[in-house]
């Protein structure tokens, strides 16, 4: 019996270590002979792109190494299949690479549009009457997969905003003049990171003093009044707002129609900049913005112990899973408790998952729609706790090599 494991979508710091989970448990099943990694996602198994895993993590040092190592060690990619029903080209090329490397389960670590790829070929897989499971294992720094209480690489980037969101409040604080800080946060439909500023706050910090998440129609009159009532409270305001926020016709704040990814994504940017020219333009006070950008996805140094902890524990449930039968679903976490927090680990069928989005709740968010309540912090507080223990060398952070991802470009 052999396995294939690939890794799509965007990067995170958690979403090796979910393939250090899947190795590490079939390692453990003697009835599994090759582990294969398939480079760049969907596409390495289109090509035959495959790897030997065992050939790259030779011992338990290299597989602790890989977990605390960011982005992706066998690469990524964006491909969307097309409809099976319409044209099955792809499909059949799929199908018969399982078939030449004996690949009885192929796991798919990555967010939404990576889960339309699980469920297009588990239904494919049904339609020819194949036997090879489909398992889907999430990762996403927006946590809007559904059915799952949070997702591999949320706490992690949410740890890194929170940090951010408080060095800049140092950072600020330390003039008095007027001032308004607007910091743009990733989250195209769900503000869930965006949300995560809030962590920032503490005994001596208020910031952020404004938060928007897209959940809520944006108003620019509103968000004015907003800014000059905490002008008036105080001299610097610190604003967290996501990049996904729109208006009520449900436009995009500088959203660009021409731009779109190759699942028909508005490639968002710009929110921040279009507000700090409307602050500046409005009120006259000195504005600035701040794009953190790709900086949330991959800051491995400040990576949440306990989000790596759960990324491993998924990879290995989806093995546990695959050997029980289970196919054409997506393994997840169940949270039982917020204190002590604590949760479980299941999985739930991919038709209700792919293609679809969660949300921020609307409870949890304030009446005004520019701030969160006590029940989201109190769901986001567990998630950024603990540290990993990252090997340091020459003063920078040791992590695996990756060069085999570049060799051929």
């Amino acid at each position: 019996m052999n396995i294939a494991v690939a890794q799509s979508g965007g990067p995170t710091c958690a979403i090796n270590a979910s393939l250090v989970g899947v190795f590490r448990e079939a390692l453990a099943h003697t009835e599994i002979d090759a582990i294969f990694g398939s480079i760049n996602g969907i596409e390495g198994i289109i090509r035959d792109h495959m790897v030997d895993l065992k050939s790259i993590i030779r011992s338990n040092a290299d597989m602790e190494l890989l977990r605390q190592t960011p982005s992706t060690v066998l690469g990524s990619c964006r491909y969307k299949l097309p409809d099976w029903r319409e044209d099955d080209a792809v499909y059949q090329t799929i199908a018969a690479c399982f078939q030449r490397r004996q690949i009885n389960v192929f796991f798919y670590i990555g967010g939404n549009d990576s889960m339309d790829t699980v469920l297009k070929l588990s239904e494919y897989g049904r339609k020819i009457g194949s036997n090879v499971r489909i398992i889907g294992i999430p990762k996403t720094i927006d946590n809007d997969l559904c059915e799952t209480d949070h997702t591999p690489g949320f706490g992690s980037a949410a740890k890194y905003i929170a940090s951010s969101v408080l060095e800049i409040a140092h950072d600020t604080f330390i003039y008095a003049v007027k001032s308004v800080t607007i910091i743009e946060i990733m989250g195209r439909d769900a503000g869930w990171l965006t949300a995560a500023a809030a962590l920032a706050r503490n005994g001596y910090n208020s910031a952020p003093h404004l938060i928007y998440l897209p959940e809520v129609p944006f108003d620019t009159d509103d968000f004015l009044l907003d800014v000059k009532r905490m002008l008036f409270e105080r001299n610097n305001v610190i604003i967290a707002v996501s990049e996904g926020i729109r208006d009520a016709s449900g436009n995009y704040i500088s959203a660009s129609e021409k731009s779109v990814d190759t699942f028909g994504h508005s490639q968002l940017s710009g929110a921040g900049k279009t507000l700090e020219f409307l602050v500046k333009e409005k009120l006259g006070v000195k504005v600035r913005s701040i794009e953190v950008n790709v900086l949330q996805r991959c800051a491995a140094h400040l990576a949440s112990k306990t989000d790596l902890m759960e990324s491993v524990e998924l990879g290995k449930k989806a093995v546990a899973l695959s050997e029980e039968g289970v196919t054409a679903s997506m393994v997840t976490m169940n949270r039982v408790s917020n204190d002590p927090y604590t949760i479980e680990y299941g999985y739930a069928e991919i038709k209700n998952i792919a293609n679809e989005a969660k949300s921020v709740p609307t409870e949890w968010i304030n009446a005004a729609g520019n701030d969160v309540t006590q029940e989201l912090i109190d769901y986001l507080t567990p998630l950024i706790q603990g540290e990993s223990n990252v090997t340091y060398e020459n003063g920078l952070p040791v992590y695996m090599d990756v060069s085999h991802l570049t060799k051929h470009q």
